[in-house]
């Protein structure tokens, strides 16, 4: 096949090398520049596409003017995206002779949309998945081409998660390829009132309300701690940032927030039972592991 990708990160990286791997003719990679404000730690798209001697890399925006009248004259029979951060005008999809396809990290309809790893860390989901699907207008709504389900153990991170999904979506790559190079791709329509969207998580987001069950907290800090922003509260008027915990039972009434300091251990009160912070930070500071910080006397996060 001739292909037109669309790539970044770490998935950007698996979905080129499986067309590169497979033999495919990549004629065009288009990438984003990177975020110096965000920190790349993640492998670079443009780097393997030149490494691997694509003809054509560009961070122009695919869809600029340039762009479109450049991919319809390379003519591919196909175009992929993988993790690429825009949606696609119509007239762009409709270049393809064989179509338009997207692999989205999530178990498609649920979760369409941005930031699917952190959101169903968030949620506290047991399970998500990696999906093949037709590009449509409409973001993660077109028909589905396969899928394989990733499994969501108490203690991963998002970092943990996203490293299984870039393995799973290589696997599915894998897979999937064959027949599509012979035209014999299947087309499931997606029920997109069984599903969610959900938009881009801001750092923002990250604030934690210890009104909430120490359980949903600890959701939260797994879910956006390094290599992203990280969970935060305040104590004594400065930024507080909880870079690992742990859910604790608790019988009595909480007062939420009320820090105890037991055996160690730095213990914080929530609407439903206790979160050990094990690892934190206060901003300006170093990070600290739980015992250190229980010896700083802090008494209430708010």
């Amino acid at each position: 096949m001739r292909a037109v990708v669309l790539a970044y990160h770490d998935v950007g990286c698996a979905g080129l090398g499986a067309l590169l791997d497979g033999g495919d003719e990549v004629v065009a990679v288009y990438t984003h520049a990177d975020d110096p404000a965000e920190g790349r730690w993640f492998r670079s798209v443009a780097e393997l596409a030149r490494s691997r001697g694509v003809p054509r890399v560009s961070l122009e925006d695919v869809n600029a003017e340039t762009s479109v009248a450049a991919i319809r004259g390379l003519a591919p029979d196909i175009l992929f995206s993988f993790y690429y951060r825009r949606l696609v005008r119509p007239e762009l999809l409709a270049i393809p002779r064989l179509g338009a396809l997207n692999l989205h990290g999530s178990w498609l309809p649920r979760y369409r949309g941005r930031s699917p790893v952190n959101w169903v860390l968030v949620h506290g989901e047991t399970a998500t998945g990696v999906t093949l699907h037709y590009m449509s207008e409409k973001p993660d709504a077109g028909d589905i081409v396969a899928q394989r389900e990733v499994p969501i153990g108490f203690r991963d991170t998002a970092l943990d998660l996203h490293r299984k999904i870039v393995r799973e979506a290589r696997l599915l790559l894998d897979e999937t390829l064959p027949g599509i190079r012979r035209g014999a791709s299947e087309r499931r329509p997606q029920d997109l009132a069984r599903g969610s969207y959900f938009g881009a998580r801001r750092p923002e987001d990250g604030r934690i309300d210890w009104s909430r069950p120490a359980v949903e907290i600890y959701n939260l800090v797994r879910a956006v701690t390094r290599p992203w922003p990280g969970a935060f509260t305040e104590a004594a008027g400065r930024r507080f940032y909880v870079w690992q915990a742990w859910p604790v039972e608790s019988p009595g009434v909480p007062t939420p927030g009320r820090v105890r300091s037991e055996r160690g251990r730095l213990l914080v009160e929530t609407g439903a039972g206790l979160l050990e912070i094990r690892r934190g930070q206060l901003a300006g500071d170093i990070e600290r592991a739980g015992a250190e910080l229980a010896c700083l006397g802090i008494s209430e996060l708010r």
